[in-house]
């Protein structure tokens, strides 16, 4: 990613987050305030953004990609998540495994280990359900095709009568203090139960995700929790988390 697509990036995060002036997000990525107005005037003319008096807010929620196009962004990344949060697993746990290309990532590590799995992601049945040594459950509802994961009220039932030592999630973004963003409430509704449902929760998120706020659907975070990221994640991302008394920061 160019540095004038990141910034981009940021811009559009940080006016998801609420900051909308020229000066301020100036001052957040240290360039002047021309270099945010052209930037502005940019994604203003590709329709991400609207224009407003000595600012912007976002047009729309930025269209949602495709499982098979976000396992290939930021893969190492993702990798390095994955292999954090499966040191947190223990033989014989139970744990519940989202929908989503980090999550997925946490699945494929899973094989080989004495663990039950319970799973809304369709893309980990193949991984996981020739695994002798995983006791493997998978979610019914209806099937989101673009993300390959399931959701509604038939998923939500069978968690309602189930708990689990740790839940690991995914999102399209995650924001202190504000919780997970998703496209749909469906989505929403799930990953609420999902954390209720669990012990501990852990959100998986890479340095991209963070504070990004494109999706007009939000999933509340009140219990305590871990973010796992990477180390590509910068203090001003991570401050925000580390401000929060309930949440444990682990930098893959």
């Amino acid at each position: 990613m160019s540095r004038t697509s990141h910034r981009r990036q940021r811009i559009l995060d940080l006016i998801g987050t609420g900051e909308e002036d020229v000066d301020v997000l100036a001052g957040a990525l240290g360039v002047s305030a021309s270099t945010i107005r052209r930037d502005l005037a940019v994604m203003s003319e590709e329709g991400v953004i609207t224009r407003t008096y000595g600012g912007a807010v976002l047009a729309h929620a930025l269209p949602e990609q495709t499982l098979s196009t976000r396992e290939h962004l930021n893969r190492s990344a993702k990798d390095a998540i994955a292999r954090a949060a499966a040191s947190r697993v223990a033989e014989g746990d139970s744990v519940l495994l989202d929908a989503g290309s980090t999550t997925g990532a946490l699945g494929r590590l899973l094989p080989g280990r004495r663990l039950r799995v319970v799973t809304s992601n369709l893309a980990l049945v193949p991984v996981l359900a020739n695994a002798a040594e995983l006791d493997l459950m998978v979610l019914a509802g209806t099937v989101r095709p673009i993300s390959m994961g399931v959701v509604g009220p038939l998923a939500e039932m069978v968690l309602r009568r189930l708990s689990v030592d740790k839940v690991f999630l995914g999102a399209d973004g995650v924001v202190a203090g504000r919780g997970l963003c998703e496209a749909t409430p469906e989505q929403i509704a799930l990953k609420e139960l999902m954390a209720a449902q669990a012990a501990e929760v852990y959100v998986l998120a890479d340095s991209s995700k963070l504070g990004r706020a494109t999706q007009n659907f939000w999933a509340p975070l009140p219990r305590r929790w871990t973010l796992i990221t990477d180390s590509q994640a910068t203090e001003a991302q991570l401050e925000p988390f580390a401000r929060l008394p309930l949440v444990n920061i682990i930098r893959a």
